[in-house]
């Protein structure tokens, strides 16, 4: 399979486009800034979703759907949310279309106006906090814990596969509380929950923190973020959660009657990762031969890859290769066998290892004979010899090795990647030089934070949960800081 790609070292942009392409996981479609997520692409994300899944109804959560088109007016209801998202707002004005005058395409027929404009969701708080009111009654009614799988639209100028597309899909969390403090709870337990995720499973090393005020979320009171370090000293933000307070509550007049027989407003959270996960995975990992994948999130864990000269050591290989198939299933391990004639081995061997395929096991018919199969895995590029006995259990520990490698290989590029800086020329030769996580104090102002971004493209990307207190100067200003924070180029 050729590789005719840039490498990580020449252009890491184009790296990552050419891989996300060339590893079949998405394309560009014919409508511009959207993507086609392909099925090997899909086939990941249904991973990435599944264990999700599990793990928000393991937190009692269920999943419901609401539409996907928000009437104009929602939006007008709670400004700072309408303020966050007016500018990448789709807005469906007519219903219908009609044949043009000449007979050569088609019109928006001006009869077909709607009366209230739709915006096509680009997220859910407004057209679920208007649902709420119909559910929410007493405190019997709370909480809720709702959560949905769905696309949304954010209309983006500038696109990247996975990273930021004007479509992309996700899950959004909305929950509804009687009280300030279980609300809270909830925001940091789903922030908790995303972070498991990201490091038992992606094998990605992430930072807990809240986002500054500049940072947070358009109509929450507080944004609880995950933040990720890729292989090029960018920062990417993995998953967000948000303690909303009882702004929609207000905004869509959303009470309910108290223990005390008081009628109170309810509190609020949302929280989302999107398809952005794969963009995350794909430069945490992958190398200039191709992806790396995770074996937890790995369609294809294991391929199996005879080699043979007659129709008779392919029978004889088959038999073999079917009876580790069943093994390695039993002990749920996806695993697929290629005998396909149309392809030598070594192109199939330079497809899975492109594709990310975490072990490849290769047979022929002097491995029948020595009862010995060759292992190949994606993560080191090392190859061993195996004995047949017990081969089941022999791939599940290294699987289970790659996994924690691939996740102790990216936390110590993260350490060595993260910084100190006490001036602000050491913090502007940082990330000039290497990039990565600047940690530095910060005199607390948004108009600080402003600057900052405006002369070196870095935004704060958390204030560290429970961070050590240290007094300090801001490396910008001079003026007293209490605390370092996370600054980063980013994605």
């Amino acid at each position: 399979m050729a590789k005719d790609f840039a490498t990580r070292d020449e252009n890491y942009s184009q790296w990552y486009n050419d891989l996300v392409i060339k590893a079949d996981l998405a394309e560009n479609s014919a409508v511009r800034g959207c993507m086609v997520i392909k099925p090997y692409g899909y086939a990941i994300w249904e991973k990435v979703q599944a264990q999700l899944d599990k793990m928000f109804k393991e937190t009692g959560h269920v999943n419901a759907y609401f539409p996907l088109f928000i009437p104009k007016s929602f939006f007008s209801k709670e400004a700072s949310h309408v303020e966050g998202f007016a500018k990448e707002c789709a807005v469906v004005t007519h219903y219908r279309l009609k044949n043009s005058p000449d007979g050569k395409g088609v019109i928006v027929d001006p009869d077909a106006k709607l009366e209230e404009e739709l915006i096509v969701r680009p997220t859910s708080e407004t057209i679920i906090w208007d649902t709420y009111r119909n559910w929410i009654r007493s405190y019997r009614d709370l909480p809720i814990l709702v959560n949905q799988w769905a696309n949304v639209v954010r209309w983006e100028m500038r696109t990247r596969l996975f990273l930021r597309t004007a479509e992309f899909l996700w899950q959004e969390g909305h929950t509804a509380h009687a009280t300030e403090k279980e609300a809270i709870e909830e925001a940091e337990k789903m922030l908790h929950v995303y972070a498991e995720f990201a490091e038992s499973f992606m094998a990605i090393p992430v930072l807990k923190g809240v986002k500054s005020p500049n940072e947070r979320f358009a109509g929450a009171v507080e944004t609880y973020c995950i933040e990720a370090l890729m292989q090029d000293g960018k920062a990417l933000q993995a998953g967000t959660s948000h303690f909303l307070g009882q702004n929609f509550a207000k905004a869509f007049e959303v009470q309910f009657l108290s223990r005390e027989n008081k009628l109170e407003y309810v509190w609020a959270t949302s929280w989302g990762v999107s398809t952005r996960l794969m963009g995350a995975l794909v430069m945490s990992h992958s190398d200039d031969n191709g992806l790396v994948l995770p074996p937890k999130l790995a369609p294809i864990q294991v391929v199996i890859i005879p080699i043979y000269k007659t129709d008779e050591q392919l029978a004889a290989i088959s038999e073999k290769a079917h009876e580790i198939m069943a093994a390695l299933k039993a002990k749920g391990i996806s695993v697929k066998y290629d005998d396909r004639d149309t392809y030598k081995p070594g192109w199939k061997f330079n497809e899975y290892e492109f594709k990310g395929v975490p072990v490849r096991l290769a047979m022929g018919p002097r491995d029948l004979e020595n009862g010995t199969v060759e292992v190949a895995r994606r993560d080191t590029l090392e190859k061993n010899v195996f004995q047949l006995q017990d081969i089941d259990t022999k791939i599940e520990h290294l699987l289970d090795n790659i996994q924690e490698n691939l996740f102790q290989k990216a936390l110590s590029f993260r350490e060595r990647m993260t910084f100190n800086a006490d001036s602000w020329e050491e913090f502007k030769n940082i990330l000039d030089t290497t990039g990565g996580f600047i940690s530095a104090h910060w005199d607390g102002t948004p108009e600080t934070e402003q600057k900052i971004k405006e002369e070196t493209k870095a935004t704060i990307r958390l204030i560290p949960i429970n961070g050590k207190q240290e007094e300090g100067k801001c490396i910008y200003t001079g003026k007293p800081s209490q605390q370092r924070v996370i600054f980063a180029r980013a994605y």
